[in-house]
C-alpha cells in the first residue's frame, strides 16, 4: 500500500504570532535572555572593597610611602639573591625585573626627600 506524504512534511503552526519577526516575539526573546544571562547591578549600590587586606583610610601618606619603600627594598633584595642562583637568559630576566623594581623604590625614595608633612 503507497501513503502519499509531502516531503518533507508541513509543519504545524503553533506559535501565537503572525511572523517570526514579530516584535512581540523579538521583545520576548530579550526579556528572557536578560533575565537569565544579565545579572542586575544596581547603580545606586556604593562599591564594597574587600577587607581582607585593607589599609586604614586614616594612615597618613608618609608612613604608606615609608611602607612601599620598605616592601620594594625587600623585593629587589630577593630578586637579586635569587638571581645568582641562576644562569643565562632567566638570570638576565630577573635581573631586568630587579632593575624595575629599584626603579620604583627609587622613585618612592625621591618622594619620601620631596614629603613635607602638613603638621
Amino acid at each position: 500500500m503507497f501513503k502519499i506524504t509531502p516531503n518533507p512534511p508541513e509543519p504545524d503552526d503553533v506559535s501565537p504570532y503572525e511572523t517570526t519577526d514579530s516584535k512581540k516575539l523579538n521583545t520576548a526573546t530579550d526579556r528572557a535572555l536578560d533575565f537569565y544571562l544579565k545579572p542586575v547591578i544596581p547603580k545606586d549600590t556604593p562599591r564594597k572593597p574587600s577587607t581582607i587586606y585593607l589599609v586604614d583610610p586614616e594612615t597618613g601618606n608618609e608612613t604608606l610611602l615609608v611602607n612601599a619603600c620598605e616592601s620594594l627594598a625587600s623585593a629587589s633584595v630577593m630578586l637579586s639573591d635569587f638571581a645568582g642562583q641562576l644562569s643565562g637568559a632567566q638570570r638576565h630576566t630577573l635581573l631586568g625585573i630587579q632593575q624595575s623594581v629599584m626603579l620604583g623604590e627609587l622613585a618612592v625614595n625621591r618622594m619620601l626627600d620631596n614629603f613635607d608633612p602638613q603638621r
